[in-house]
Formats: structure tokens, sequence, C-alpha cells
């Protein structure tokens, strides 16, 4: 009889100490759109927002595609290596399993999503940020019966987040005659709704425990080689760059706001647009040879809306600011995230991890 009470102590103890530890572990959970997605478009099998194809991925990993939106890592890969965090996966990788989420936290972010449900409906499949944050609920459903309720709020109260969407919610939606909001709204209406929207959806994630969060801003969207293409002269398009400078004003005073009003709450607007339009005003100064087209593309036939195996890739991928017309490259990705690290003092959760060094550049395919 005692040695069956000394075991269900031993037993008890061991459960509280790995409730504990989960309880001190720090891990990200990631809402965005294609920027951050490392996955989860991949397994929605109706949308058209992929990047499920060579030649995506090249440069990280295996080499394999692996749903990230480039040729490497994101930005959230590169300043979460050198915080220290762990990498979190996909939310609808099938492996992913209640001790991974504990151990590694979640990324829900979905090519073509945006801040509105409308937005990136072209796409047909892709997670809104509300569907996301619906997500993030199911999840902890989950960890709250692996590990109660007190442990579970105590880990996700201590949880880093990342919100990054917005884009889409220009290029994919106000822009395009197509989505009723472009007719609906006007430049400030539209981004008085966005703004709206967003605090509804950061107070929610408030009330389910989050309090260290970022929201980052928008790049020149002008400046993106699908928006050149587009353009008559093969500039930067004016209008859209405004709208994303208007849109990272009242998203920094909407951040304002919230921490005066949320209890506990440290959250922070990160505005990168200086440093993404250095990148593009400047290339050589940065260590690249070409700002305005993508490095992946079929040549003279532009826009390549994506990178496909047919597609003709550029002789250097570290010179190019851009893998394809919508996203940065992995060169690219490293130095902003570089520079962000710098300017908002990120530091590191864990100090006994280095941060993960780039990939390798793989042997590249034929190449003009």
């Amino acid at each position: 009889m005692k040695l069956n009470v000394g075991v269900a102590v031993l037993v008890v103890t061991i459960f509280a100490i790995l409730i504990d530890g989960y309880s001190c572990k720090v891990v990200q959970f990631i809402f965005g759109d294609s920027l951050s997605d490392v996955g989860n478009n991949k397994y929605l099998s109706k949308s058209l927002a992929q990047a499920s194809l060579p030649w995506y991925g090249i440069d990280f990993g295996n080499g394999l595609p692996n749903g990230r939106f480039s040729n490497g890592r994101t930005v959230a890969d590169i300043i979460g290596d050198n915080m220290g965090l762990p990498r979190p996966p996909a939310f609808l990788d099938p492996s992913l399993t209640e001790d991974m989420i504990l151990e590694n936290g979640v990324n829900y972010a979905s090519g073509g999503g945006g801040i509105l449900n409308e937005t990136g409906g072209l796409f047909i499949q892709r997670f809104s940020l509300s569907k996301q944050i619906e997500l993030f609920i199911g999840t902890q459903t989950l960890i709250k019966s692996k590990i109660g309720k007190e442990a579970a709020d105590k880990y996700f109260q201590g949880a880093r987040y990342v919100v990054a969407l917005g884009s889409n919610d220009f290029i994919n939606n106000y822009l395009m005659p197509v989505y009723s909001d472009s007719w609906n709204y006007n430049d400030q209406s539209f981004i008085d709704y966005l703004m709206e929207t967003l605090k509804a959806q950061l107070q929610l994630l408030h009330a389910l425990g989050a309090r260290q969060l970022m929201v980052f801003g928008l790049g020149p969207m002008g400046c993106i080689p699908l928006q050149r293409v587009l353009s008559t002269s093969g500039d930067c398009v004016d209008r859209t760059n405004k709208l994303a400078l208007s849109f990272n004003k009242a998203g920094s005073k909407l951040m304002d706001d919230l921490n005066a009003k949320l209890p506990n709450a440290s959250y922070r607007f990160g505005d990168a647009y200086d440093v993404v339009n250095n990148v593009i005003s400047n290339p050589s100064k940065y260590g690249f040879s070409n700002s305005d087209s993508p490095c992946c593309s079929f040549g003279r036939i532009r826009p390549a809306l994506t990178c496909v195996p047919a597609s003709v890739l550029c002789k250097d991928r570290s010179k190019y600011v851009f893998w394809d017309e919508y996203h940065p490259s992995d060169s690219a990705n490293q130095l902003i995230a570089t520079e962000l690290i710098k300017k908002f003092g990120f530091t590191r959760v864990d100090q006994s991890n280095a941060p993960s060094s780039a990939p390798a550049i793989a042997p590249s395919p034929d190449q003009e």
C-alpha cells in the first residue's frame, strides 16, 4: 500500500513538473498572410494561393517546396530564430499534436488572407484573421484539456504574438474593382474600416490571453513587381504606397489606444516601411542588383503571378530583393529582419541557443 502511494505521489509530482515546464516555455503564435505562411495553404486543396510547386523553398532545408512563399525563410522565421524562439508549425500540419503546440506554438498564417473576411475571395480558400483567431480558440481548448486551465492560462499569457496582415486588404481587395469594397469606400473610410475591424480582433486576442503582441505594418506595396508592371511607367505606384503609409499611421495610433485601455497589454506596432523602402530605393547599398523585378518569372512575360517549374530563375538569387511578383527573397527577408531587430530592440528569450544561420544556397537549376 505504501509503495502504491509512493508511486502515485511520484507520478503526480512528475506531471506537475511537466505542466510547470510548459507554462514557463515561451513560444510564438503567428497570425498572418503569405509573408508569414509556413504551409497552411498547402493543405487548403481549393486555394489558388499556393507555394507548393518548385521553385518555392529552393534555398530552405532540402530545397523542396514547404509552403513558404519565398525561396527561403520568412521575416518571422528569422526574427524568431534571433530571439531564441522555436519556429511554430503550420496549424494544418497533419503531424501537429498538443505536445508540439506546447513546445513550439502555432502558425495560423494563410496566403491571401486579410484583416477583412472578404479579402482574397478570388483565391477561393484562405484563412482571414478572424478565422485564424477562431482556430486559435480551438487550440486553447485542446491545451486546456491537456494541462488544465490554470497552467494553460499561464502558458498563453507568457507567449509572444505576431499579427502581420493588411497588404491583401489593399492589393487583393480594395484596389481591385471586382471587390465591392472598392466602390463602397474611399481611401480614408476604408482604412477606418480596417482599423475598426482590427481593433475588435486585437481586443479578442487580449481576452484570450495575448499580452505581448506586435502588429507589423505595411511596406511600400506600390513597389512590389506586380504593382510596377501594372503601372504605365514601371515605377512604384504612388497611391498604393500612400495607402500603406496611412495604414501604418492609423495602426500605430491603434496600438497606443489599446495599450492605454487593455490591462497588462504590451502591444507594439512594427513599422517597417522605411526599412523596406530604403532597400528598394538603394539596392546596391545593401548588396542587391535588382529591386524592381522578380527572380522567378517567365522571362519577358509579365506579370507571372506565381513561380512554377516552367519559370526561369535569375542567375544569383541573393542579389534580388523580390523572389516573385509579390514576395521578398530570403536575402531580402534576412536584411529586413536584421534591421527590424535593431530598430525595435528585440531581445533573446533564451540565451542558451544561438540563432539559426541562413540556409545554404542550393545548386541552381538551368538559369539564363
